[in-house]
């Protein structure tokens, strides 16, 4: 089970460092442009950058402090706060009526999940 619950952990953490990453680097008109993130065109430049600093800090916490022992009860946190983006995630894309994005806001939400209730338990 730790296996599992690691290999869910890392990739979790490149998904939102890379999510998130991209949202605090590149500017909103750019991420827009792709075609592939509607839901930025109602939201600010501070919000966006505000959801990308969140998944960041995210995929640190799912990782590091029980990888260093150092809090390790805030990896299980980090993976109940990915799961909370999720939700926020889903909503956003529900009301936009944006289907597309909805199976994987599902499966990164089941993945945290997992990560939270294995940590929590283990």
């Amino acid at each position: 089970m730790n296996i599992a619950l690691w290999i869910v952990q890392v990739f979790l953490a490149a998904v939102y460092l890379a999510a998130g990453g991209l949202k605090v680097v590149r500017p909103r008109e750019r991420l827009v442009a792709t075609g592939n993130l509607d839901w930025m065109k109602d939201s600010s430049d501070a919000g966006v950058k505000a959801v990308g600093l969140v998944e960041i800090l995210g995929a640190l916490g799912v990782v590091l402090p029980w990888l260093t022992g150092i809090a390790p009860i805030l990896t299980p946190i980090a993976a109940v706060g990915l799961v909370v983006v999720q939700i926020g995630a889903l909503r956003v894309h529900l009301v936009r009526n944006e289907r597309r994005p909805l199976p994987a806001n599902v499966l990164l939400l089941l993945l945290a999940a997992f990560v939270a209730a294995g940590r929590f338990l283990g």
